[in-house]
């Protein structure tokens, strides 16, 4: 039996031609980072037609609108060449053709940095606090500028990843035996190294600093940051539903609201996903998830992580380490978007004029504007009038 669900529903004059808003008040994104090294180890990607379709160009077709790329100081001296500075421009360029928004998060670090590692690059290990100062700031200047010289400017930067415990240990690591700015000194001295770096190139972006564990109380970690000297344009979260899933949406969503009022900035999800096990719990999840945020006027969007993974892969590093692979991933088994990424599928507004005016009688489009058949599985918009409604069949 086949399943409709309703994804976007709206009534107005529809957008002449293949147009998207260039700047959305809520921006639908994902953390696509892993793409490249996905393609060369055979992993392709298809549309719900079951077409072979690059990364970018099938994100675009499902109405996502931003694309989020890590960036690694020197991961061949372990992990590869992947997310390093050449990796990063090359799936720049292809979001860039595509019309994608990006968003660049340094991690300073040759490899993942979140609460558990923030390890210090391997070409950074003998400096001193101040040399490794200018060494953040001028990797963050060298990618930006590398970027910009291509005609891509990131609307968003993130100065490290999962920044709770501080970043690029020992020097930037909070150090709780401290009290007061003792305490914060190197990770604030750090991270602002970054954020300088990235206003003398790009003025207009907006600065994020990024945080785990987006259910709990974090104010605390923001005002403490900022009492002592850190900048920040807004707040980057990350949302791992577990079990208690609603609970912890909810939480969620009102900690956006209460940080966004207590510090005057807009919050973002920049991270999140859910187990794909179960992808219809999996689509569950992330429509109430991505419900509860998108009304709220203090989130500026939300950026599943890493949902074209599928088929058990993982990386080779991986397995040299003994790590499962990453179960979260928003593909299906053949490939193709699953129903836990259909939240996150952008408004549908890639009707033509023709089209616009259909008459009375119902016809259905796919996302690239052209007629599919009503019983067409996939992201589907069906317009009857000048009323347009985005709908998921699988």
């Amino acid at each position: 039996m086949k399943r409709l669900k309703t994804i976007v529903t709206f009534g107005a004059a529809l957008l002449s031609g293949m147009m998207f808003a260039q700047a959305p008040a809520f921006v639908h994104g994902a953390d696509v980072s892993w793409c490249t090294e996905m393609e060369a180890s055979g992993k392709r990607f298809y549309n719900a037609a079951g077409e072979q379709t690059e990364m970018m160009t099938l994100l675009r077709q499902c109405g996502l609108e931003a694309v989020r790329l890590r960036v690694w100081v020197n991961p061949e001296t372990a992990y590869g060449k992947w997310s390093d500075k050449a990796d990063v421009l090359a799936k720049a360029r292809r979001a860039k053709a595509q019309g994608l928004a990006v968003m660049i998060d340094f991690h300073y670090s040759d490899f993942f940095a979140d609460p558990s590692r923030q390890s210090k690059p391997s070409a950074w290990a003998a400096l001193s606090a101040s040399a490794l100062k200018q060494a953040v700031a001028d990797h963050t200047k060298e990618v930006l500028e590398a970027l910009k010289a291509e005609g891509i400017e990131p609307a968003w930067v993130q100065v490290g990843n999962e920044t709770r415990s501080g970043m690029v240990w020992d020097d930037g690591r909070i150090d709780w035996s401290k009290s007061g700015s003792a305490a914060w000194a190197g990770y604030v001295a750090l991270s602002n190294a970054g954020y300088d770096a990235v206003k003398s190139v790009l003025p207009n972006a907006k600065v994020i600093v990024h945080i785990d564990k987006g259910p709990e109380d974090n104010v605390w970690f923001f005002r403490d940051f900022k009492k002592y000297g850190g900048k920040f344009d807004m707040i980057g979260l990350s949302h791992y539903p577990e079990s208690d899933w609603k609970n912890e949406n909810a939480k969620t969503a009102a900690n956006v609201k209460t940080l966004a009022a207590q510090f005057g900035v807009p919050v973002m999800i920049v991270e999140t996903g859910y187990a794909a096990s179960n992808e219809t719990l999996a689509g569950q999840v992330m429509t109430d998830f991505v419900s509860r945020i998108k009304g709220l006027s203090q989130c500026a969007g939300v950026f599943y992580w890493e949902p074209e993974v599928y088929g058990w892969w993982k990386p080779e590093y991986y397995s040299r380490l003994g790590w499962n692979a990453y179960n979260k991933g928003a593909f299906t088994a053949e490939g193709r978007p699953s129903a836990a990424l259909a939240p996150f599928f952008g408004p549908a507004d890639a009707i033509s004029a023709a089209q616009e005016n259909a008459g009375a009688s119902m016809r259905t489009y796919d996302i690239a504007g052209r007629a599919a058949a009503p019983r067409h599985h996939g992201l589907l918009i069906e317009v009857k009038g000048n009323k347009a409604r985005k709908v998921l069949r699988w």
